[in-house]
């Protein structure tokens, strides 16, 4: 059962449900939607800015469901990519390439090679899920817990934020890790992730969102958008995509992206960002005259493009989703971080805080 935290006050149990029901009441925009198998309870949320932005989000994977911008003409569009149904959710986790369409991955995202790493001189053996390799926070990261609702505020640059606390041990990490996590929408139709991450004991830590974006709707190809990414080099990977600890020069590759160019039909690629105050990606659709801009207190942004869903499961709307649907920006440190000591460190020490800050901008 969820427990929202800004309840401030001690209840007995046979009054936490009504004082869940009235907390849900008092944010109209929050409700009910749903169970895993052992019971826990799902829930969604609803925020809009005042020029008609809408986001939903539900408290599973603390996951976007759709993220709806406004257009010239007074219609709308929903640029993300995602499922109707809770069960089609949870299904996907089953697929043999799960998507984690709009999820909060973590605690590691990307791959950790050999499901392995040392910290403070001790190796920690991790799950693994991906070819002996841990993949996204291993067998059931953070895209499959139950986030707890702590916050709903409305009005100017609405916001919501969730909690999820990942005790000591889980998939094998060290330290309890309590995690806030806090989307915001803007008045300049911005999409804010902020995430706050503070541990018992030293452990690593690397979150990201995993949103798959299409300017042109989630129903569409991402083929004829136009891609631009403020980065120099990126990181050089072996067969099963895990980071050698070299690098890879722009100057001279074909996934050189300095100048807008169409989107690659193909990408897996963790790009380093260029140490500036300029936006780090951008996305721009000429059929909407829509325009993403990704800014980021990350130092790279992992860059994939699919969505397959190989049939097995239909994108909203009935939607068959394909390897085109939709690109991930996901702003993060470097995959397999804790294995090279000239990547940023991704230590999370006990005294201190984790903060993480992307904006997604949206314009017209």
């Amino acid at each position: 059962m969820i427990i929202y935290l800004n309840l401030k006050f001690t209840f007995h149990k046979k009054n936490k449900k009504n004082l869940m029901n009235s907390f849900i009441n008092k944010y109209s925009a929050i409700k009910s939607i749903g169970n895993l198998p052992d019971g826990g309870v799902i829930d969604s949320c609803e925020i809009n800015n005042k020029n008609g932005m809408q986001l939903n989000i539900i408290t599973y994977g603390a996951t976007i469901t759709s993220l709806k911008i406004p257009l010239k003409n007074d219609s709308f569009i929903d640029v993300v990519l995602g499922f109707d149904t809770i069960e089609d959710y949870l299904n996907s986790f089953l697929l043999k390439s799960a998507p984690y369409f709009g999820s909060t991955v973590g605690r590691y995202a990307g791959r950790i090679n050999n499901s392995v790493f040392k910290l403070n001189n001790k190796s920690i053996f991790l799950n693994s899920n991906n070819n002996g390799h841990s993949l996204h926070g291993g067998n059931i990261g953070f895209s499959q817990k139950i986030w707890q609702i702590k916050n709903v505020c409305e009005g100017e640059n609405p916001s919501i934020t969730l909690s999820y606390l990942s005790p000591d041990g889980e998939e094998n990490y060290p330290g309890d890790l309590s995690i806030d996590l806090t989307y915001t929408l803007s008045e300049e139709n911005e999409l804010i992730i902020e995430y706050v991450a503070t541990t018992s004991e030293d452990t690593v830590i690397n979150l990201t969102h995993h949103s798959y974006f299409n300017l042109d709707g989630h129903n569409s190809t991402i083929l004829e958008q136009e891609l631009l990414v403020h980065s120099n080099k990126i990181l050089e990977t072996n067969e099963h995509n895990i980071p050698t600890g070299q690098f890879l020069n722009l100057e001279a590759n074909p996934f050189n992206f300095n100048q807008a160019k169409k989107c690659p039909q193909k990408i897996d690629t963790s790009f380093v960002l260029n140490d500036t105050e300029e936006f780090s990606a951008s996305l721009y659709s000429p059929k909407n005259n829509l325009k993403l801009l990704v800014y980021t207190n990350q130092p790279a942004v992992h860059i994939y493009v699919g969505g397959n869903c190989n049939n097995e499961i239909k994108g909203k709307e009935n939607t068959v989703y394909h390897n085109l649907s939709g690109i991930c920006f996901e702003t993060q440190n470097f995959p397999d971080a804790p294995n090279h000591d000239n990547f940023p460190s991704s230590i999370l020490r006990k005294e201190e805080m984790y903060h993480h800050k992307t904006i997604y901008k949206f314009q017209n």
